[in-house]
């Protein structure tokens, strides 16, 4: 496969609604289906940045497809789901990287056997929350519905809250439009990051279909992120970025525009009509993991106030790079 251990292929209009099986039999000569299959179901394939272990995937034209030399670590199961807090208002959960918060709307149709290849928290945590329950009061059938009030990316690890109740729900979406959700997360950046408050004007497409800042005063959606350096590191920066609001990808885009691109960024990788940005930090994912979430209780009005720390992934990372210093 190369020195880099993998091999990209784009899809293209000619690859469009195929299946990836068919897809990577196209692009591997020589190779059978049960070939592909294996490489699909052994872990050694991404699309667009994530694992995918579903041979009847459908491509889009604008898919990258990346082909591992190695497995890929296995997708995070309901094991790796951790409750915090739960009681019969809200659950405050640890969300283990790989995992997406919900699923995306034109996977809902999916049966049952091809969700579970690749689980989301939505679709675990109510088994997970139920299992939690003293056995006596366990309810059979269906666990009920968790309503989620805010999201995590899928390679950001830390904690989230749920809502268990419609006016659990309510309250929670009110905190989160009046931003007095305290919501820190930590970070791991490229260079030297001096401590600083980024505010700026977030617009859907930047002007290259991604999202960015604008100059426009008059567009998009004002968006602030505080930044305290936490150590400095060779060449890089361990950061607690704090959120006084929480637009979509906020701190990711705020720190690139900086010039502190996070270690493992995939998305926000280059300037608006520059080059993109080389990663030789060897970060094992997105280095990015909300450790604090604080807000009010929606039935008793206390306040809930939780921290997790880095998790092993990203505190090995981090022990590297401060071995690197030395």
């Amino acid at each position: 496969m190369g020195q880099t251990g993998f091999r990209n292929f784009h899809a293209g209009p000619d690859i469009a609604e195929q299946t990836l099986a068919a897809a990577l039999r196209r692009w591997l000569a020589g190779q059978s289906w049960s070939d592909v299959r294996r490489l699909i179901e052994g872990r050694h394939v991404q699309v667009n940045g994530n694992l995918c272990t579903d041979t009847n995937r459908r491509l889009a034209a604008t898919d990258v497809v990346k082909l591992w030399d190695h497995a890929l670590a296995p997708p995070p199961r309901e094991k790796d789901v951790r409750i915090r807090y739960v009681d019969q208002h809200v659950v405050v959960v640890e969300k283990p990287a790989g995992m997406t918060t919900l699923r995306h709307p034109e996977e809902r149709h999916w049966p049952k056997r091809r969700r579970d290849l690749q689980p989301t928290l939505d679709e675990v945590l109510p088994r997970v929350v139920a299992a939690c329950a003293p056995r006596p009061t366990r309810r059979k059938g269906p666990a009920p519905r968790l309503r989620a009030v805010h999201r995590l990316d899928r390679d950001t690890s830390g904690i989230m809250v749920f809502a268990r109740t419609p006016q659990a729900e309510q309250h929670l979406v009110q905190q989160f439009r009046k931003h007095t959700i305290h919501r820190a997360y930590l970070a791991i950046v490229h260079g030297d990051l001096r401590g600083q408050t980024i505010e700026t004007q977030l617009v859907k497409d930047r002007g290259d279909g991604r999202r960015g800042s604008t100059a426009n005063p008059k567009l998009g959606r004002r968006a602030v992120t505080h930044v305290r350096p936490v150590q400095q590191l060779d060449g890089y920066t361990l950061v607690e970025c704090r959120l006084e609001t929480g637009r979509t990808h906020q701190i990711r885009i705020h720190l690139s525009e900086q010039g502190h691109m996070l270690c493992g960024e995939k998305v926000y990788d280059k300037p608006l009509r520059g080059e993109r940005i080389q990663d030789d930090s060897g970060a094992p994912r997105l280095a990015l993991h909300a450790a604090e979430l604080g807000f009010e209780h929606p039935l008793s009005g206390e306040t809930l106030h939780f921290r997790s720390p880095l998790p092993h992934d990203l505190a090995e990372f981090l022990q590297r790079l401060q071995h690197r210093r030395k």
